[in-house]
């Protein structure tokens, strides 16, 4: 897709936002070596208290219509990509003038009613019948509930924990096997989770404000201490007969060769700063916000065997221990409330694994998977599909909504494990979702789609624990995102775009399907 016009998002002002997400636990999908985790665990018994001196509403609430747009016609997407990202721009003015109008909100209780959420819902309105029009005139049929996602709401502080993330309201997470796009009309069906649930100890009361060293998060509530949560990875399925239990590992380095950028040609192709936060990558070495499949193909790989050029990447993860590093000025950067510096991966472990329930077939050249949720604060938990834990800890415990406090010589690790099931035919959808979907419990995919083989990616940190001393969080560590975000556990993510050679592609599945182990 060529460039288009998208706007960017302008940064908040530092210490702008005081939301706090109602961040129940969640999250499908397997984690690292094809084990199915239930991945929750309860959180501190006191609530999180983040919100801004004097402040009513920390945060504004609005609909994902990019998440639920699952079938626009592809004639009309670079259109489609132009209004939503209006859409984006517009939800950061009402944050930024919900967090300059502070007096004014204790002054008059209908302020936020009248002189933000209102106009914001007009402006909306405008905007999504745009996208109607953009859908209806290439032939298309914009659904009537799009009306409907103009509104927004404004989140209190104070309501923001229930059910959530410190009020013991653990959520059943979907099952290694729920569908990736079950909040946006995925094909696949979603599967319960397992609710046993782990203890996490009291204590852990929230910091003033939002915490963190750009004032947007993470609070002290946002940390555990691993040794204290209680088992909670359940055990994989067994692979049948029919199943495929081999191991394809391809090595690519840790991003020696410092490549990042703010761009996300996944979802906003030809927009620079189309993610507002900053991406590792490793393989392919060309892939920013105007790459296409010719740039990719053409492209240096970073990887040890290079037929493949794959491009793997997710957000970076920072200490906030007061320091800047070389983005603080820029968008996605310090200009975003991303801060603190970049630490770099010791380990990045990719591997692809099989089903246990049938052979894979190969995926589709140049598709693009993208797991878990950057947004879990708008679009709630449906897609979301993070994994925390530390070394000596991985097979016993997997956290999803906060980050682990390891035990001295025990390193943070991040896990992710991919939708394994494809629709068949499509590399890509309009929601970058529903062409994809995860096994149900027993790993089986659903009626319709194929198992091929699943990504997962395992990254270890060195980086030395945060302390946690009365309530207050010294060095945290958080995953960049969206400011309004608050740099929370459960919005990590990662992406993939696949561009594995057909002579490969084709070893990797052999491998699997024959229960090999290979590279």
């Amino acid at each position: 897709m060529g460039r288009n016009i998208r706007k960017r998002r302008s940064p908040l002002a530092v210490r702008a936002v005081a939301a706090s997400a109602a961040l129940a636990i969640g999250g499908g999908g397997l984690v690292w070596a094809n084990f199915y985790a239930s991945a929750h665990e309860s959180n501190n018994s006191g609530r999180n208290t983040t919100k801004a001196a004097g402040a009513q509403v920390a945060t504004i609430q609005c609909p994902d219509v990019g998440q639920k747009l699952s079938n626009v016609p592809k004639q009309a997407r670079g259109e489609v990509d132009g209004e939503l990202a209006t859409l984006d721009q517009q939800i950061t003015d009402a944050y930024q003038r919900l967090a300059t109008t502070r007096d004014a909100q204790t002054r008059d209780a209908s302020f936020v009613q009248n002189s933000i959420l209102t106009p914001l819902k007009q402006n909306r309105s405008v905007i999504i019948d745009r996208i109607k029009l953009e859908i209806n005139r290439v032939g298309g049929k914009a659904p009537s509930w799009l009306d409907g996602l103009s509104n927004c709401t404004g989140q209190p502080a104070a309501g923001q924990a229930n059910g959530g993330q410190n009020n013991g309201g653990a959520t059943a997470a979907p099952s290694a096997g729920a569908s990736a796009g079950a909040g946006a009309g995925a094909g696949a069906g979603a599967g319960a989770g397992a609710s046993a649930s782990a203890s996490a100890p009291a204590g852990g009361a929230a910091q003033p404000g939002n915490g963190g060293q750009a004032g947007n998060g993470p609070v002290a509530a946002d940390f555990v201490d691993i040794t204290k949560v209680q088992p909670n990875v359940a055990r994989k399925p067994q692979t049948g007969a029919a199943g495929s239990s081999g191991v394809f590992s391809t090595s690519c380095g840790v991003n020696a060769n410092k490549k990042f950028n703010t761009d996300n040609v996944i979802v906003a192709p030809g927009v620079t700063n189309g993610a507002h936060h900053l991406h590792d990558y490793v393989g392919n070495q060309s892939n920013d916000a105007f790459a296409n499949n010719d740039t990719f193909a053409a492209a240096q790989t970073s990887c040890a065997n290079q037929g493949d050029k794959s491009s793997y990447f997710w957000p970076v993860v920072r200490i906030q221990n007061g320091t800047q590093d070389f983005d603080q000025n820029n968008l996605g950067g310090g200009k975003e409330l991303n801060v603190g510096a970049i630490q770099q991966v010791r380990q990045a472990q990719i591997k692809f694994v099989g089903s246990p329930t049938s052979k894979v077939v190969a995926m589709p050249k140049f598709m693009r998977i993208i797991t878990g949720d950057a947004k879990t604060t708008t679009n709630g938990l449906a897609n979301a599909n993070a994994h925390w834990s530390c070394t000596g800890f991985e097979n016993k415990v997997q956290l999803t909504a906060q980050y682990p406090i390891c035990p001295r010589g025990s390193n943070v690790v991040r896990t992710f494990a991919f939708q394994s099931c494809w629709d068949g035919v499509n590399a890509d959808s309009a929601n970058h979702r529903t062409h994809v979907a995860f096994a149900d419990a027993q790993g089986n995919c659903a009626n319709g789609f194929k198992a091929i083989p699943q990504l997962t990616m395992r990254l270890v940190y060195g980086f030395r624990a945060p302390t946690l001393t009365n309530g207050q969080i010294k060095n945290a560590y958080a995953v960049d995102g969206f400011p309004e975000q608050l740099h929370k556990a459960t919005t990590d993510h990662d992406d993939f775009i696949n561009v594995f050679d057909d002579a490969l592609m084709n070893k990797m599945v052999t491998c699997i399907n024959n229960g090999q182990r290979c590279k």
